[in-house]
């Protein structure tokens, strides 16, 4: 039983690192240690926020 539920705890643990689940609540976690006293984003305004911060990273590209 204990086998069966590590590896159901490991696909789990991939599944969220791949779908970026895990980044958000990583976020979360440093947002509310940081700022606490600030309200934590919503996944949404959080998903919009990495857009944009990932295209104004990025260097001048043609498309």
């Amino acid at each position: 039983m204990n086998g069966v539920r590590r590896a159901l705890s490991v696909v789990l643990w991939c599944a969220r690192e791949l779908t970026g689940e895990a980044e958000y609540d990583r976020y979360c976690r440093h947002h509310r240690r940081r700022h606490p006293h600030a309200p934590v984003p919503t996944r949404r305004e959080y998903q919009l926020l990495r857009a944009l911060r990932s295209e104004g990273e990025s260097p001048g590209r043609c498309c």
